[in-house]
């Protein structure tokens, strides 16, 4: 695979991430609560990636590894939790800014754990998605008309269990197909969820099909393709870089609350879009080729 479509996937990964606000706000506002939606979601997430796993190549695993790749999909599954939480009492346009603070959280992260103290162009990178994420949420203007405390809390808890699965997503596993490794993370995730919020919750809510349309999107684009794309793209590119090009979910979550939700974006939402997408640009500009680079030498 050519090296610069690893890039590509992950940004790709986090568009898919930034299309769960509106559908969250959804089906919130067709009556459905937080135990609800998120079981539907892995329930249809966990069986799209179980129909490809079973017929992709796989690498035969020890018992102790399906455990770890099982314990390591459970910051996928609190990050869902955290957020939807935090959407909740919280406008999607502000709930995001709290899970965008994963585009420091990962690279501190990074340079706790592996002793990788981010570069200039990397925190060049990380300062101009800041500003842009402030002005894209609508800090200022009409974005914090919603803002609770709690709301924050939840939001960014979810930005850091965000960021441990991203930095799991390049280490854990990497030997693996990358069907095989995001299906046993959503699995390991599917268990967490189901612990928190048994099945039997739902034969106490009235259900109608529309729930079936949202759990789908919810699991196609929250479970099954994220972990997938990341799977394939992070081992390649590193953790630090993957955070910077997951931001991609700021600005579509943005887009998508304005022409799906109705939400007013301001004027300098559009431009805290823009300066985002430039501040994937310089992030992804150097780093991206050296990261590959040296992955790819590595492999040689």
């Amino acid at each position: 695979m050519k090296s610069w479509i690893y890039p590509i996937l992950i940004l790709i990964g986090g568009c898919c991430l930034g299309i769960l606000s509106t559908f969250v706000k959804l089906a919130y506002g067709a009556g459905y609560t937080l135990s609800i939606v998120t079981l539907s979601q892995f329930t249809f997430g966990i069986v799209l990636l179980w129909v490809i796993f079973l017929f992709s190549p796989k690498v035969k695993l020890p018992i102790t590894s399906i455990l770890t790749m099982f314990a390591a999909g459970i910051p996928m599954a609190l990050t869902g939790l955290f957020y939807y939480q935090a959407l909740e009492t919280l406008d999607a346009s502000l709930a995001i800014i709290f899970l965008f603070q994963f585009v420091w959280v990962g690279s501190l992260l990074e340079w706790l754990l592996q002793k990788k103290r981010p570069s200039k162009v990397k925190l060049v990178s990380i300062a101009v998605l800041l500003a842009g994420s402030f002005l894209a949420a609508g800090i200022g203007t009409n974005g914090g008309s919603s803002f609770t405390w709690i709301g924050a809390f939840w939001g960014f808890l979810s930005s850091i269990t965000f960021s441990l699965f991203v930095y799991l997503s390049s280490s854990a596993g990497t030997h693996l197909p990358a069907i095989q490794r995001s299906t046993l993370f959503a699995t390991g995730s599917f268990i967490l969820v189901l612990f928190i919020f048994p099945p039997m919750v739902v034969l106490h809510t009235p259900l109608s099909s529309d729930i079936v349309f949202y759990g789908l999107m919810l699991g196609l684009f929250g479970v099954a393709l994220p972990p997938l794309l990341f799977s394939v793209g992070m081992p390649h590119v590193g953790s630090g870089l993957g955070t910077i090009l997951t931001s991609a979910e700021l600005p579509v979550a943005v887009i998508m609350s304005y022409f799906v939700l109705g939400e007013a974006v301001s004027i300098f939402q559009w431009l805290g879009v823009i300066i985002i997408f430039l501040g994937i640009m310089v992030g992804n500009r150097k780093t991206a080729s050296g990261k590959i680079q040296a992955n790819e030498k590595a492999a040689s």
